[in-house]
């Protein structure tokens, strides 16, 4: 019995000293002010595209208003607006000016899940595709978004951005 004392002391102070995650991802907690972040799009056709963007939180209430200005490699620049509701402690509402109806985002830990839907071809001919996004708050403070594309439930293309509050910060993570 007192061989095993030491045994099952060791075990638990390993059990207890795991790092768990630092704390856990909301979403007004991270994009609060500005956020920096560096992505890639990477189609099935062969089409890649490289691009910045600087983000802009408010917050007011249950309410996060986060605008995302995109620099893309090529020189094109567009401006997309996410109003986020928080409508439970794990859950918001979600919308977006190409966003189709709105999502949904359910967290869990440091991990945020959400799908929707986008029409990429606004004011013409409807093509529309859908984004399964996973963020994931790392223990660095950083933000990783890895997002497949799906239409008629093929995949079609994938999507990876790295947040982090500075801008050196997310240069260092770019995918």
């Amino acid at each position: 019995m007192t061989l095993l004392r030491p045994l099952a002391f060791t075990l638990f102070a390993t059990l207890v000293s795991v790092p768990a995650h630092s704390t856990d991802l909301r979403l007004e907690d991270f994009f609060e002010g500005k956020t920096y972040a560096y992505g890639s799009f990477g189609a099935i056709t062969g089409l890649s595209r490289s691009f910045r963007v600087d983000l802009t939180g408010k917050v007011r209430g249950k309410v996060l208003t986060l605008r995302e200005d995109f620099r893309y490699d090529d020189g094109e620049r567009d401006t997309k607006t996410w109003i986020f509701t928080r409508t439970g402690p794990n859950t918001y509402s979600g919308t977006r000016e190409d966003v189709v109806g709105e999502t949904t985002v359910r967290l869990s830990g440091n991990t945020a899940r959400f799908t929707y839907r986008v029409d990429l071809n606004p004011g013409g001919d409807p093509n529309i595709v859908r984004f399964h996004d996973k963020l994931v708050l790392k223990d660095d403070g950083t933000l990783r978004n890895t997002a497949l594309v799906t239409k008629f439930a093929l995949p079609i293309a994938r999507v990876r951005v790295n947040f982090a509050p500075t801008l050196e910060g997310a240069k260092a993570i770019k995918p």
